[in-house]
């Protein structure tokens, strides 16, 4: 055989055995990528399992799921609704936790400190329950918290109510910074900007109450355009204060009463809200009937 020959086979031979090789080592790295991408999922798996029993046996706890613009604190007023007596704001309580298959208790208690808690049970609020449920399957609850108009200091101050979860045997509540909160209320009204422009210089809770019991607004514009819808609804309040009688007989469905007393002079109030009346009285030296507003002084 040619030495041409043999050098050409022993090429080929040598490059059949490199293939061979080639091969070999590939298998081997691939079965070692193959167990060190094994022991990898191993210890990730291990460790999220770990990660879960931790989270799984971390007790449930309850907090005050107030918003961002609440915080820890919700105000309310009667001041736009005179006529109503009492109303309902809802406590919003989140679970931390699992949610399981069954009704969980937890409690929440008001503050009886005088200087957390002004206002004064049965008076201005409802006492809360022993205790209240979060329902199977839930992890949100809506607690009502009863709240009453019938104090008239309400028109001069706010009262507020503190409130703070408790722990039972279902639910902790180690969420230290979100287990308070508090609610202020009041019936009070402020002056508004526009009153000067439309009702004169002279402001009283009780006009600004007479007003929006009569046209149903609680605002008006500055706006030149809008002078004559504002005309209006001035008209409507003069007209009710020249002769309440007529109004109350013209919107009898609307619950309002002009009592009149042994003395001659009357009361106007709700009669869904019965404690918060406006005296209704004659001045002999003008010959007519004028509404007494909080400072004691004629309404005009």
């Amino acid at each position: 055989m040619k030495p041409s020959m043999i050098n050409f086979l022993r090429q080929g031979m040598y490059k059949r055995g490199s293939i061979r090789q080639f091969k070999k080592i590939k298998n081997i790295r691939m079965k070692g990528n193959t167990f060190i991408f094994t022991i990898l999922m191993g210890l990730f798996l291990n460790a999220c399992q770990k990660a879960d029993l931790k989270v799984y046996n971390s007790p449930a706890n309850v907090y005050f799921d107030f918003s961002g613009t609440q915080r820890d604190s919700l105000l309310y007023t009667f001041a736009f609704e005179p006529s109503r007596g009492a109303d309902t704001v809802y406590l919003p309580v989140r679970l931390s936790g699992i949610r399981e298959p069954k009704d969980r208790r937890f409690i929440i208690k008001i503050d009886p400190n005088p200087d957390s808690t002004t206002a004064v049970a049965y008076k201005h609020y409802k006492p809360l329950d022993s205790f209240y449920i979060l329902k199977a399957n839930t992890g949100l609850t809506q607690v009502p918290l009863i709240i009453y108009n019938s104090d008239s200091s309400l028109q001069y101050k706010s009262v507020k109510i503190k409130f703070i979860l408790y722990p039972t045997t279902d639910l902790d509540t180690s969420l230290n910074s979100l287990i308070r909160g508090q609610l202020v209320f009041s019936s009070k009204l402020e002056r508004p900007d526009w009153w000067g422009m439309w009702l004169g210089d002279y402001f009283s809770q009780t006009k600004f109450q007479l007003f929006i019991i009569t046209t149903g607004q609680i605002s008006m514009s500055t706006s030149g355009l809008d002078a004559p819808k504002n005309l209006y609804f001035v008209s409507e309040l003069t007209a009710f204060l020249n002769n309440p009688n007529n109004w109350v007989k013209k919107n009898a469905g609307r619950g309002y009463v002009l009592e009149q007393q042994p003395d001659g002079a009357y009361y106007f109030y709700n009669k869904d809200n019965p404690n918060k009346k406006i005296l209704y009285q004659y001045d002999a030296q003008a010959g007519k009937y004028f509404f007494i507003d909080e400072n004691g002084l004629e309404i005009n």
